[in-house]
């Protein structure tokens, strides 16, 4: 009798059921060959559940971050002010100051004169977007460009600026955004990671830079950025020992690995396994990373289009030409630093020598990848960690001047991937120390360059010593008037 209603009430028989549950089988078929591990049902595939998965469609696949460390003066690049120029020497007004801190090394100044750049500045492109003679090959793409000039930060020294801009936090610790995206996304290519970094030669001296800013912080340390050096072998203890062929290369990482199992079943930390898997990534890019990195077999026109430097291996150039070919390859996120910007003093004779080493090979990046077709789908930062004062830090003459840190206000540029070409953003007051249109916190630079790459800055988070945690903490917004 309880069969008959059971049968009766749902009106199923076993061809009724395989036609209801086809959908849902297909979606669980979809999701095995989406997420192989997903239903393994252990708490390696629920960590590894976000890779690869975004939350929509996205406008790029990629990301080159070119990192002038240091902070270029937006005054002497993209903001031009003359009304800076008709009030030199005059002293800054406390109606523009209205009391934001200065950093020790000005604060104690008895006056603070105003300077304006000692540099000629054009319009260009169909925005008419102002550019400094400094920089006159960048000063070509404006109409491939987004000029932001309304960048803002909470720091207002070095280290706790370039770690917010690079981890979403002054402290250190925290994901760099790379590694956010490497969790998040996953790499494009099984033979290469899917973050690297490139540090640049040259440049003035000024403040460094360290590990932790492209550090996984308490992700899986498989998402920590990979430094490639200038050297002979681009990332160190890569190649096989004396002795070694990739034969008993092989051997010995299998036997290595069956032993970190044995680990694993016995203390279950998650990070013997992630040790397996850096292992096995060192051993294929053995042969992926040589071919990569050999920029000589360039053709000549490339060469010429980055400039002559580009053959001389950890110049800015070659790292540009090189962030070019990782990105092609399929690299997530490519990291370049640039130092030498910190012009306290001497700004005029230092700043040239930083535009030189920069304006042609980040022009040629980036008219690189369009002519390639990449530059759709790979997005380009260009910019520091904060701005420059209007006034100038220490002895003023007419021909020259130093710049302190500025927090309240700065420029950057980004490219590709889904940005609005050939716009400027936001607007400074007159005298270049307030935003006073649109103003792009760091959190907001980061939910925009997140939303590019197909993902929700709210949602992509890990749980951390018992709260959830993310790139943008519990700020930010996408900056939507900046999207193509």
């Amino acid at each position: 009798m309880k069969k008959e209603v059971f049968e009766h009430h749902l009106n199923i028989n076993r061809r009724h059921f395989f036609k209801k549950a086809a959908m849902g089988l297909g979606g669980v078929a979809l999701g095995s060959l989406l997420v192989p591990d997903l239903f393994k049902g252990s708490q390696e595939a629920a960590n590894q559940l976000p890779l690869g998965l975004k939350h929509f469609a996205s406008k790029a696949k990629r990301i080159i971050m070119l990192v002038q460390n240091g902070a270029p003066s937006q005054l002497e690049t993209f903001d031009f002010k003359p009304k800076l120029r008709d009030m030199f020497g005059q002293d800054l007004p406390e109606s523009i100051r209205q009391g934001q801190r200065l950093t020790g090394m000005t604060a104690h100044q008895k006056s603070f004169p105003l300077v304006g750049s000692k540099f000629s500045f054009k319009q260009h492109g169909n925005s008419g977007a102002w550019v400094s003679e400094l920089l006159p090959n960048i000063a070509k793409i404006t109409d491939d460009i987004c000029i932001v000039k309304s960048m803002h930060t909470d720091a207002i020294n070095h280290d706790p600026a370039l770690t917010f801009l690079q981890t979403g936090a002054q402290v250190g610790n925290r994901p760099s955004m790379g590694s956010w995206f490497s969790y998040g996304l996953g790499s494009e290519n099984k033979n290469l990671p899917a973050f690297c970094v490139l540090l640049s030669k040259g440049g003035g001296n000024g403040q460094g830079v360290y590990s932790k800013l492209w550090s996984n912080g308490f992700l899986d340390s498989t998402h920590q950025g990979v430094q490639l050096s200038a050297s002979e072998d681009p990332i160190l203890y890569l190649n096989n020992p004396k002795g070694m062929n990739m034969k008993s290369r092989r051997e010995m990482l299998n036997h290595l690995g069956a032993l970190n199992e044995m680990g694993y079943k016995e203390f279950n930390d998650p990070e013997i396994h992630a040790k397996i898997k850096q292992y096995e990534m060192a051993f294929r890019m053995q042969t992926a990373v040589p071919e990569i990195t050999d920029v000589s077999k360039e053709p000549d026109h490339i060469k010429k289009l980055y400039g002559a430097d580009s053959m001389v291996p950890g110049t800015y150039a070659a790292n540009c030409l090189l962030a070019r070919k990782l990105s092609e390859a399929g690299v997530r996120f490519v990291q370049l630093y640039h130092q030498g910007w910190d012009q306290h003093n001497n700004l005029v004779g230092q700043i040239k020598g930083q535009a030189k080493d920069v304006d042609q090979a980040s022009a040629a990046l980036i008219t690189d990848l369009k002519q390639r077709g990449l530059l759709d789908e790979t997005l380009v930062i260009w910019g520091g960690e904060f701005g420059r004062t209007n006034y100038c830090q220490g002895k003023l003459t007419k021909d020259n001047y130093g710049r302190d840190h500025h927090p309240r206000a700065f420029s950057i540029f980004m490219a590709g991937g889904g940005i609005k070409a050939g716009t400027v953003y936001g607007k400074t007051d007159e005298l270049g120390y307030n935003i006073i249109d649109n103003p792009v916190h760091i959190h907001d630079l980061h939910a925009t360059i997140m939303h590019l790459m197909g993902l929700d800055h709210e949602k992509l988070t890990f749980k951390h010593l018992g709260r959830r945690f993310r790139l943008t903490d519990i700020h930010g917004h996408v900056v939507k008037d900046i999207l193509a």
